[in-house]
């Protein structure tokens, strides 16, 4: 039986969920490693999160929401990160509670190493395929994905 509720984007809807499944399937998962140091895609996102907001100083609950986890499985993370000697935590200035991450050295060095092969890997052929639309069509590709209408161009 063929769902018609899908119409003309069945196609679109079959890739997406697979991509999603497949990344699910290996999200926590410490299946890549860096000089004897494994990890997984829910870590390395974190670090992600970490080194391209590293400015705006913000504490783990911050980040948990920022990011959409719960704040125990951030906690988690955290603690398996500076378990591997990835990240250090801190705490915030003027308060005895909440505490700050940084990544160090290390961690550094292991998301640059990461994200050069996930770039080759996964990446480059998604980014060709993407580059044959106008910058306008990705904005539309990315509303869609964000599940919500396009209302300014520049958002």
């Amino acid at each position: 039986m063929k769902l018609e509720w899908m119409g003309e984007h069945r196609e679109i809807v079959e890739a997406l969920i697979r991509y999603c499944n497949i990344y699910a399937a290996v999200y926590r998962a410490e299946r890549m490693s860096y000089e004897g140091i494994t990890y997984s895609y829910s870590q390395i996102q974190v670090l992600e999160y970490l080194l391209e907001n590293e400015e705006r100083g913000e504490n783990m609950s911050s980040i948990a929401h920022r990011l959409g986890i719960t704040r125990s499985n951030f906690t988690k993370i955290i603690n398996r990160l500076a378990q591997k000697g990835l990240v250090e935590k801190c705490r915030m200035p003027g308060s005895r509670r909440d505490l700050c991450v940084r990544v160090n050295d290390l961690g550094r060095v292991l998301y640059d190493d990461y994200s050069k092969g996930v770039l080759k890997r996964h990446f480059e052929p998604m980014f060709r395929e993407l580059d044959k639309l106008s910058p306008e069509a990705r904005i539309y590709v990315r509303d869609a994905l964000r599940g919500r209408a396009r209302r300014d161009p520049e958002s």
